[in-house]
């Protein structure tokens, strides 16, 4: 198909094996995994010839590569950074900060190299953190460097709201917006909607709060419960969602980890808001509109961001 998109994932891991399967199923864009060897192995060349043979079932058109360099990523429309440490029992997203940081960097600035043009999507942690790093390192403008952090929060609240309520979760819209960290998460529970239905009409505030708790905590319990891993089948629909919206210039609405001007008051750090994006990423940012308590724990969230960006 001449003309298709490009998207490279960074990393070979389990969410960037996850990312590529389905971008490349979904059929929106050719994919490539960049991985190192040194770090990696043959792992995502392994990765990249299963899924490509699955496309004599699947039937999709497009095709998913493998390579530890750059050349191939070049003119990539859109590029997700998953590269990094995962977090394990435990750990903290703030303690894999610097280890991160370093590897981020680096790939943000060959990403940017290969593909000047491109839109960033960064899924390594912590996350908001890490969009200053590659913001910094790609140069490229907020527009295009974005934190997928809030998209994954944000499916895992409703995908707890509607277990709670029975509803099917198409039916549930809900957002959260702040921090990637077991603190700094916002749940806005001012503006959750069931089919239209404030959701303090339909749970009590006893079952909000246990769901707002556990959505702060979905990265820990997923982690407590695998053992060996961290989540990769919920971020990896998140992170598609982005990508899609971006390739097919949607203009969706959704949460995502952004540089800030203004927005509720903050100012030039990284936090988590309503972006509509489309064809080049960021299209605008939307305030939704939130209860004082809301505000003030998401520009605690910022200044959170704020204190780990100045240890870097």
């Amino acid at each position: 198909m001449a003309g298709r998109k490009k998207v490279t994932v960074v990393g070979g891991g389990m969410t960037g094996g996850a990312i590529a399967q389905r971008i490349v199923e979904r059929g929106v864009a050719d994919v490539v995994i960049q991985d190192d060897p040194q770090f990696a192995g043959t792992l995502h060349h392994g990765k990249a010839l299963d899924e490509q043979q699955a496309a004599s079932w699947l039937g999709f058109d497009a095709t998913i590569t493998a390579t530890d360099g750059w050349e191939d990523t070049a003119g990539s429309d859109v590029v997700v950074i998953t590269a990094g440490a995962p977090r394990k029992p435990g750990m903290s997203r703030e303690d894999l900060l610097k280890g991160n940081a370093d590897i981020v960097r680096a790939k943000a600035e060959a990403a940017a190299k290969a593909s000047p043009d491109a839109v960033i999507i960064i899924f390594s942690n912590p996350m908001d953190a890490m969009v200053h790093v590659a913001l910094q390192a790609s140069g490229f403008p907020r527009e295009r460097v974005l934190g997928q952090g809030g998209a994954l929060d944000t499916a895992r609240f409703r995908a707890f709201l509607a277990m709670e309520t029975g509803v099917s979760v198409r039916d549930v819209h809900a957002y959260v917006l702040g921090g990637h960290t077991d603190t700094t998460m916002v749940p806005v529970v001012s503006q959750a909607r069931i089919g239209g239905l404030p959701l303090t009409s339909l749970l009590s505030q006893e079952k909000i709060d246990a769901i707002v708790a556990r959505t702060m905590r979905g990265g820990a319990e997923i982690g407590e419960l695998m053992k060996v891993s961290s989540a990769y089948y919920a971020p990896s629909a998140a992170t598609l969602e982005m990508v899609e919206a971006v390739l097919l210039d949607q203009h969706r609405l959704i949460p995502c980890a952004v540089h800030l001007r203004g927005e509720y008051g903050i100012d030039g750090v990284v936090c988590g808001v309503i972006c509509e994006l489309g064809a080049g990423g960021l299209v605008r940012t939307h305030e939704m509109p939130l209860a004082d308590d809301e505000l003030q724990k998401v520009q605690k969230a910022a200044a959170a961001t704020k204190e780990l960006v100045a240890l870097l």
